[in-house]
């Protein structure tokens, strides 16, 4: 408004990009973000699956806010602060702690992963969420299976390895 801009004319996606359209979605969160608007914006997340999904332009898991990625630490000090927080209750601050754009304000939350830079309470949490008993050996077995990749695992390598671990200790 500032400027004289009374509409937006937006894509989702890229799809009917042409010179001066927006993405629609990022020009949201921005706006959201910068205090211009402060509509509920929960929905978001499902425009752009359902976008992705109806235009079958593809969605980056390194996306801006709605990629897989987005809000997804394997980072142990990261991780830690994150589960603490949510330990807490305090969504807030978990949700903001090591991110600038807050997830629950988009219909998104933290995710923690484990990977090998990951912490023992990224195994812990990852463990209790996914409704195992993290007994001493198992979080063991995981930290060292994590440490030993470049990369984040993906929860089916993370059930696999915990397969793994119970058939060889039964």
């Amino acid at each position: 408004y500032e400027a004289g801009a009374d509409v937006i004319h937006g894509t989702a996606l890229g799809a009917g990009e042409r010179a001066g359209n927006a993405p629609l979605d990022q020009t949201l969160v921005n706006l959201s973000l910068m205090g211009v608007i402060s509509n509920d914006l929960t929905s978001l997340n499902e425009y752009m699956r359902k976008a992705h999904e109806y235009v079958e332009v593809a969605l980056p898991h390194n996306y801006p806010v709605f990629g897989e990625d987005a809000f997804e630490t394997g980072t142990g000090v990261h991780a830690s602060a994150v589960i603490k927080a949510m330990k807490k209750g305090d969504s807030w601050l978990a949700d903001r702690v090591y991110s600038g754009v807050p997830a629950g304000d988009f219909g998104l939350q933290q995710v923690i992963r484990i990977g090998h830079m990951s912490g023992r309470s990224n195994v812990l949490h990852w463990l209790e969420r996914n409704g195992y008993d993290a007994d001493d050996g198992l979080v063991a077995h995981m930290f060292e299976i994590a440490k030993s990749q470049r990369r984040m695992m993906t929860d089916d390598e993370v059930h696999s390895a915990i397969a793994e671990y119970r058939g060889s200790n039964s």
